[in-house]
């Protein structure tokens, strides 16, 4: 009795098999890849809030009066506001007898120069920082320090001698120049103050820190 063996059939399906795990443990692969892509890069908003259900994790965060305060008072010298202007300042001496064409001295400064202020947020104070809980809602409350203008300077790259005049019988006065630079940066100052500057530092700073405690978690913000 002649005997039939389908080695060619057997063979094939054999084949088919092999190709199919090997397709689906790839596609295992590269899924398990492309999830942990997403979930490294979910960060933020709802794709964060996602991840956060797949992963099982809870964001809690430290907001206690102390570590507010802490986190608060690392930024430290806040810088909010640069206030630039160009201006020209006059020098001048002169003789209480003889005319300036005779002993007068006088030069005119192109001046470049810019103030900058901020709150200085390490001297916020426990006292400073109120949190208030009703119903799950968390509420902050900030009174934050008196602005300050923290330096005003010339740029004495951008400063020149627009003119200068010497008396026929006087000789340039070495220290009018810089005593006029002097004079400019006291104005500078002034005008700083007199456009508000020390408003719109306190105006900036509260966005800033604002934008912070949001992202501590809290749900209503008050910083004054």
């Amino acid at each position: 009795m002649a005997r039939q063996y389908h080695y060619g059939e057997r063979y094939r399906y054999d084949e088919r098999s092999s190709g199919s795990f090997f397709a689906y443990l790839l596609a295992l692969i590269l899924g398990a890849a492309a999830m942990g892509v997403f979930i490294r890069h979910a960060t933020t908003g709802f794709l964060a809030r996602v991840s956060d259900k797949i992963t099982g994790r809870a964001t809690t965060y430290e907001t206690s009066v102390p570590a507010v305060v802490q986190k608060i008072q690392r930024l430290n010298r806040l810088e909010t506001v640069v206030y630039s202007i160009d201006t020209v300042v006059e020098g001048a001496k002169s003789s209480p007898v003889l005319p300036d064409l005779l002993a007068g001295d006088r030069i005119l400064l192109v001046v470049h120069g810019q103030s900058i202020a901020g709150i200085d947020l390490s001297q916020l104070k426990p006292e400073d920082v109120r949190i208030t809980e009703d119903n799950g809602s968390r509420t902050i409350h900030v009174t934050l320090p008196a602005s300050q203008l923290f330096v005003t300077t010339i740029d004495n790259q951008h400063t020149r001698v627009y003119a200068r005049s010497t008396g026929l019988l006087v000789p340039v006065d070495q220290n009018l120049e810089s005593d006029t630079r002097a004079k400019a940066q006291q104005q500078l100052q002034q005008a700083a103050l007199s456009d508000g500057i020390l408003d719109a530092a306190r105006k900036n700073a509260r966005a800033t820190v604002t934008t912070l405690l949001y992202s501590l978690g809290f749900n209503q913000v008050d910083v004054n």
